[in-house]
């Protein structure tokens, strides 16, 4: 029995079919091409704290400007002695002008008058050092300074690390590696594989105490503690196979 279909109407159903196939084909291709996974990859490092501030206020008072000022003057020499015999002589100590300023009388109802009752001195004074410990020991003895007469309020010290800018590069590439390696354990739960990266954004360091969970979305630097934590987080996305 003859078919129904001439050689040309066959001819075309298989154009027609091998063009489908071709066409799901690019289509399967594309689409598996366009699947991107996008995963969060985070670092952290311990450091310590290689240097170290420390500051305070020298103040005194006196019914005259001169009385204030030769009060603050009196002061120095026991604080000047004790910082020497840690390790900061005079040329290592920073000191901010001297600032004077009047008090008031008060009148029966408790309101400040226009009458001076006398006048304070106030002087700023700072020390820096790499040895974080020596600063943290001085901000917690200082104070007892007020037996010898010296009228000093420390300020809470700060600790810093010099060497960030290099740590910087080794936590970003640690946090990137760790978003690779979550991309590649997602792919591999469905049978799929990663190929090249498509784009990364770094996230801000922040550098937090130890065991903190601070954030910020402008970044933490943390300069009240020694040891520290320092986290870098990198958010990418990479091509599916």
């Amino acid at each position: 029995m003859k078919s129904n279909l001439s050689f040309p109407a066959l001819l075309l159903s298989f154009g027609l079919i091998i063009s489908a196939i071709i066409i799901t084909m690019i289509w399967k291709s594309n689409y598996r091409s366009n699947q991107t996974i996008t995963v969060t990859g985070s670092a952290k490092l311990d450091i310590t704290s290689d240097f170290g501030k420390l500051s305070g206020t020298l103040s005194s008072s006196g019914s005259t400007l001169q009385e204030a000022y030769q009060n603050l003057q009196g002061q120095k020499p026991a604080l000047l002695g004790y910082l020497a015999r840690k390790g900061f002589p005079e040329d290592k100590i920073n000191f901010s002008p001297a600032i004077s300023y009047p008090t008031y009388q008060t009148n029966a109802q408790g309101m400040s008058t226009q009458l001076i009752s006398g006048y304070n001195y106030t002087q700023n004074i700072e020390i820096e050092g790499s040895d974080v410990n020596l600063i943290k020991s001085i901000s917690l003895d200082i104070t007892s300074l007020a037996n010898n007469g010296v009228s000093f309020q420390v300020n809470a010290p700060e600790y810093y690390y010099t060497q960030l800018a290099g740590l910087k590069i080794q936590i970003q590439e640690a946090a990137a590696k760790d978003a690779l390696q979550r991309a590649q354990k997602i792919a591999a739960a469905t049978d799929r594989s990663i190929s090249n990266m498509m784009s990364a954004d770094m996230g801000v360091l922040q550098i937090t105490p130890k065991y903190s969970n601070e954030t910020s979305d402008m970044g933490v630097n943390d300069v009240s503690s020694i040891e520290k934590e320092i986290t870098a987080v990198v958010r990418a996305s990479f091509q599916i196979e």
